[in-house]
């Protein structure tokens, strides 16, 4: 097979969860550029609408729906709406994310819990509603959106979330063993692990630890637009048909440090 060839998409089917914006926005025109018929699903539905419409124009089939991934009957309904309008669902993108700055000792119940529905177990509901296509159809991707964060431990002076931290570390942890479960069923489970990309969420850590951030980054830049592109065609392609519980960390050389 030309390598070339092993990066299309052409008429799969991508589920991204958060695609109205950020990352997820990013993620979901790689897989539209390489031809797949792309899915954005959020509690924000017209921001997913006005990037559905703006892939449309590279001539793939889009489809922007409501969804809260903490409900299960808002996830069993876009499985069901995907399922209906393309047939299949070959790739999972699990983006949709929440944070809460605080220090550990002050944060509060209430947004602990918050950041872990979100972040853990709407990745789990998403991940078992999908899965069940997946395991029928003998194939699918899953990726999901870890951070390097949930690698270790962070400087308090630059990010302060001791919830979203353990909630990417508990994603990470999450992806290994459903990669063991499933490969079984000839389903990849892979996570990318983002370093620091200028998005609504990270807005506020990125204005205020910049020069600290910049200064334990090798590359000495924060991620761009195009820079999770690659990646995730990568994961969500047969180029890594053999690669699963996997972590691939895009984060300018932080990890290294």
């Amino acid at each position: 097979m030309n390598v070339l060839e092993l990066f299309d998409l052409t008429g799969k089917t991508a589920l991204v969860t958060g695609g109205g914006r950020g990352l997820g926005e990013q993620i979901a025109e790689s897989f539209a550029e390489a031809g797949a018929n792309i899915v954005l699903c959020s509690r924000k539905v017209e921001a997913c609408q006005e990037v559905a419409d703006r892939l449309s124009k590279l001539g793939v089939k889009t489809l922007a729906l409501k969804c809260d991934i903490t409900n299960p009957e808002d996830v069993q309904y876009v499985v069901d709406e995907t399922k209906r309008a393309f047939g299949t669902i070959d790739i999972l993108v699990n983006n949709s994310g929440a944070t809460w700055g605080a220090k550990a000792e002050e944060m509060p119940l209430a947004a602990w819990q918050k950041v872990m529905d979100v972040n853990v177990t709407g990745t789990f509901l998403m991940s078992q509603a999908v899965g069940k296509v997946m395991i029928e159809q003998k194939s699918g991707k899953i990726i999901n959106i870890a951070s390097v964060a949930g690698l270790g431990g962070t400087n308090p002076r630059v990010m302060d979330t001791i919830g979203y931290n353990t909630s990417k570390g508990a994603v990470i942890t999450f992806t290994k063993d459903l990669a063991v479960k499933w490969g079984q069923h000839n389903i990849n489970v892979n996570a990318i692990a983002p370093g620091f990309f200028p998005t609504k969420m990270s807005q506020g850590i990125i204005e205020h630890g910049k020069d600290s951030i910049l200064r334990a980054t090798p590359l000495k830049r924060f991620g761009s637009d195009d820079d999770l592109k690659g990646a995730a065609l990568f994961l969500a392609s047969r180029a890594s048909g053999y690669v699963t519980g996997d972590v691939l960390v895009v984060d300018g050389g932080i990890h290294a440090m």
